[in-house]
């Protein structure tokens, strides 16, 4: 954990990192698939398990609490073994590091693929990603997530977005959906971009602040393709070994 966090803060991140005890993984898949289908700059969206995780599903409406971005093998990019293969993430208790993919093997998650992404352009993004290894996470952003836990609140829908853009503002500080939002927009990908039209109807795009966006964001993104592993590698129903018996809970609920 981050040495320079105070005791409040410590207490805060201890708390909700805990596991809810309430999950159950429905899309879990082998590590070795995961890394074959993964490419680099895609960005792996996480449902977690821990108190936080909770809060920001509630305020943004979705099954995915967590974002990370796929940069490959920084380490030795000659070497193909599964677990020298790198997610960066801002992580609340160690801040901005690169995690192995076999962090998530037991979590439901979602890979999306931004698309017609140059090589040049990938390498700005993962340089950018690169560049902020090391940095705090914005606990300003987890306190304002914590009072969604004491108990969850009744927040209208409209209201619940600008409840995730509550953090600090400091660009010394990160959080997971953030920081992977300004590596896209420092090479002009979008993910939710505002328009306008121009008298000559020609449409411009703006960037929205990097602080509004939640993992959500990249999964409605109309620019991000949704990857599903197990159809990437010649899929065939007709192979798939079924149980003819079902289970007697079952079998009871559909009679």
């Amino acid at each position: 954990m981050n040495k320079l966090l105070n005791i409040p803060d410590k207490l805060l991140v201890k708390f909700i990192t805990l596991e809810t005890g309430e999950y159950s993984p429905f899309a879990v898949h082998s590590l070795e698939l995961r890394a074959d289908t993964l490419k680099h700059c895609d960005v792996l969206l996480v449902e977690g398990i821990q108190w936080v995780s909770t809060a920001i599903k509630y305020l943004s409406q979705s099954t995915w609490s967590h974002a990370a971005i796929f940069v490959g093998n920084i380490i030795d990019p000659e070497e193909h073994a599964v677990d020298l293969k790198l997610l960066i993430e801002a992580d609340v208790k160690d801040g901005v590091i690169g995690v192995p993919l076999s962090r998530y093997t037991h979590l439901n998650t979602r890979i999306l693929r931004p698309v017609g992404l140059t090589a040049e352009d990938k390498c700005r993004i993962i340089g950018y990603m690169m560049r902020h290894l090391g940095s705090s996470y914005d606990l300003r952003n987890v306190w304002d997530l914590a009072r969604y836990l004491f108990p969850t609140p009744p927040v209208p829908v409209r209201f619940r977005r600008r409840m995730i853009g509550l953090g600090s503002g400091d660009p010394s500080r990160a959080i997971c959906s953030s920081l992977i939002a300004q590596a896209f927009q420092k090479v002009r990908y979008p993910i939710l971009p505002r328009t306008s039209e121009t008298e000559q109807d020609e449409t411009v795009y703006s960037i929205r602040h990097h602080s509004l966006f939640t993992p959500r964001d990249f999964d409605v993104s109309p620019y991000f393709a949704v990857i599903k592993p197990t159809l990437e590698k010649e899929f065939d129903y007709r192979s798939l070994t079924w149980k003819d018996e079902l289970p007697e809970r079952e079998r009871l609920r559909e009679e």
